[in-house]
């Protein structure tokens, strides 16, 4: 890679804010990035080199960094949210049973032994997709909270089940991996949490506040870096570290400035690097040459929708059930993660991206009808 490659993938880059401008559209930035490097990489024009070495890290290194706001953006926090864990928690697990079902029913039609990852895929959700719809429609009402919490649960244990449900053959190493992972997140939070308690968390940021040092992010690069190395080292996607990190950070409250300097540093750069290479990487001639895989597309779509309408039995309205389907994070990171690995074969990937891109749009129609609060019953 050299200097003009990495202004072609930047100038690429912006192809997602220009078609996230129009509003009433309500497109993720992804999107564009997703599409402009289809149209460059080696599916397209041929521009873009996916496999060389310095792009590739450039990727992982935005993967992880990517999750970790992720993870930053899980509304743990809220106020009220740990009272309604019970009834969100309980949503997601009578979505999970729906898309276990679902997922076995599509990977017997298309005869396919990856029966654990559309089950993953269609129970999945995204609090960085539903967040700012909801902001945007400044909605509220007795269902806000318990909503959250679902999307919340959902997007954890996904993201936690993703790897193993990839490579069930080493499910055993992945998941002593992950475990290694989720204990250096956890001793993470305890740590941040005592600096909390003690001031020595809000000394540290008034102090680089005021003289500009930026301490904050370098720290949380820091250990970003550091437990993405752990990650790599128990062979554990970079994807779980990123969003074991965000949470720890999420679960304390990160200051303002942080959250500023992270979507700089994330959204600005390596955000659209690692989106506009998983563009480039997806083989949209085997999706192409394959119908099949464009069905297995719209059916894990459909099916997200479907498995998530479930919830409707207690009692929440389907505008808010279709906003637990869109999909961002996990279909992403499972079509990275296939590719990366060889495990997802030929145009599979971009066949997980079709189906997450169908969740968008619905969630695009059905916040057209959020505008209004819900009244409590």
């Amino acid at each position: 890679m050299d200097f003009q490659t990495l202004a072609l993938i930047c100038v690429i880059g912006l192809l997602g804010p220009l078609l996230a401008v129009p509003s009433t559209w309500r497109i993720p930035v992804v999107v564009g990035e997703l599409i402009g490097g289809l149209v460059v990489g080696a599916s397209g024009a041929g521009w873009l080199d996916p496999g060389d070495e310095t792009f590739t890290f450039l990727a992982e290194l935005g993967f992880a960094m990517t999750m970790f706001v992720v993870g930053t953006r899980v509304p743990i926090p809220e106020r009220g949210l740990r009272s309604a864990l019970v009834v969100g928690a309980g949503r997601a697990a009578l979505v999970g049973v729906a898309a276990a079902v679902a997922g076995a029913t599509l990977a017997w039609a298309f005869d396919s032994p990856h029966a654990a990852v559309f089950a993953v895929l269609m129970a999945s959700s995204s609090a960085a997709l539903a967040m700012p719809v909801l902001e945007d429609e400044e909605f509220d009402g007795p269902h806000l909270v318990p909503t959250l919490t679902q999307i919340a649960v959902a997007d954890v244990a996904c993201i936690l089940a993703l790897p193993l449900a990839i490579a069930p053959d080493r499910a055993a190493e992945a998941a002593l991996g992950s475990l290694f992972v989720v204990v250096a997140g956890v001793a993470l939070f305890l740590a941040l949490r005592t600096l909390e308690a003690r001031g020595i968390w809000e000394a540290v940021h008034e102090e680089s506040k005021e003289r500009r040092f930026a301490v904050e992010l370098r720290f949380s690069l820091i250990v970003l870096t550091a437990i993405a190395a752990l990650a790599v080292a128990t062979h554990v996607t970079v994807m779980l570290a990123g969003f074991v990190c965000g949470l720890a950070i999420a679960a304390v409250g990160p200051p303002r400035r942080l959250a500023r300097q992270l979507f700089a540093l994330a959204d600005g750069f390596l955000g659209p690097v690692f989106f506009v290479w998983l563009g480039a990487s997806l083989d949209l001639t085997g999706l192409l040459d394959e119908p099949g895989l464009i069905a297995l597309g719209v059916c894990l779509g459909l099916g997200a929708l479907l498995t998530h309408l479930v919830v409707r039995l207690t009692g929440l309205p389907v505008p808010l059930t279709v906003l637990t389907a869109g999909q961002v994070g996990v279909p992403v990171a499972a079509a990275t993660i296939g590719t990366q690995t060889g495990e997802l074969e030929g145009g599979l990937p971009a066949a997980l991206i079709l189906g997450a891109l169908l969740t968008v749009a619905a969630v695009t129609v059905a916040a057209r009808f959020l505008s209004s609060p819900t009244p409590a019953d």
